[in-house]
């Protein structure tokens, strides 16, 4: 059986038409995203903090909304930031500022890694999402974030992946020297066409297709021409 795929292309196209043909926002679709992922935490029986690891872009936009449903759902949940907040744009700046005033604990991450803050920061986390690095991430993840992903998989907690694992290539499947293993990874719309590759699945693990709202004919209009 083919399993449906898209590239980093197709990834963005589904989104961006989905705005600009449908209508919809990408507020919502981000949304959707991350509500989808807190429901797969929760069947997976999650329990203990939950630490969200978030960079500047879409994918940490996504960390932000997994943080605040589950502080509504009364989970113990804490988010980690490796970028200045200032630095967020468009859906990403706009959940950070509604989580900012959601009393949800938030560390700010300097640029130079700090092997001892981030131990103190991780220390209890049952659950650690990676929101660093999305679909759109190219070539070896960048300092501090080479240190960071490294740190994060030496931590005895379970891993769970934002669309994919940073340091994963959406395209090809080929894994950085510094690529997050999870234990699960949540993905969007279909699978992407690097978790095909061999390999691949030492650091997706177990992958969930989410939809996030996006209209069918959409969708099969993208795959269709994947």
């Amino acid at each position: 059986m083919t399993i449906p795929t898209l590239n980093r292309q197709q990834s963005q196209e589904v989104d961006r038409r989905a705005v600009a043909e449908y209508g919809m926002t990408g507020l919502v679709l981000m949304e959707n995203a991350g509500r989808g992922v807190v429901d797969v935490l929760e069947r997976l029986g999650m329990h203990g903090p939950v630490v969200v690891c978030c960079g500047r872009g879409n994918n940490g936009g996504d960390g932000f909304v997994i943080a605040r449903h589950l502080d509504l759902r009364g989970h113990e949940v804490r988010v980690g930031l490796w970028c200045d907040p200032a630095s967020l744009a468009g859906d990403a700046a706009a959940n950070y500022a509604i989580l900012s005033k959601s009393d949800v604990p938030i560390q700010q991450f300097g640029s130079v890694h700090d092997e001892a803050q981030l131990a103190e920061f991780l220390q209890s986390a049952a659950w650690i999402v990676d929101a660093l690095l999305g679909t759109g991430s190219r070539g070896d993840p960048r300092p501090p974030l080479d240190a960071v992903i490294d740190q994060l998989n030496n931590h005895p907690a379970a891993k769970l992946a934002v669309d994919l694992p940073s340091g994963l290539d959406c395209d090809t499947g080929a894994a950085s020297c510094h690529t997050i293993r999870a234990q699960h990874t949540c993905t969007f719309v279909a699978q992407k066409t690097g978790f095909l590759t061999a390999g691949s699945n030492a650091y997706t693990g177990q992958v969930h297709v989410l939809d996030i709202g996006a209209p069918r004919k959409l969708i099969e209009d993208c795959l269709a021409r994947a």
